[in-house]
């Protein structure tokens, strides 16, 4: 599991996005898109939040906390 490091701005502010669309979770967690929908309804895996009309994303510290979770039990 890659750890991914914050990207901080100029005054020490995390600057990566609140909310993470499907292709940016999958590329953070290195899971395919049915997995991640697999998980979910096995409620293994954070649910996405409505954004608009069309449109999920998932909260970014969802996502850490369960890749946090997932690195604390490979150990």
């Amino acid at each position: 599991m890659q750890q991914t490091t914050p990207d901080y701005g100029p005054r020490g502010q995390d600057t990566r996005p609140t909310f993470l669309r499907l292709p940016a979770v999958m590329k953070e967690t290195g899971l395919g898109r049915t997995t991640i929908y697999r998980l979910i309804s096995e409620r293994r895996f954070p649910p996405p939040f409505r954004l608009s009309t069309r449109a999920v994303g998932w909260r970014r510290v969802d996502i850490d906390a369960w890749s946090d979770t997932r690195a604390q039990a490979d150990h």
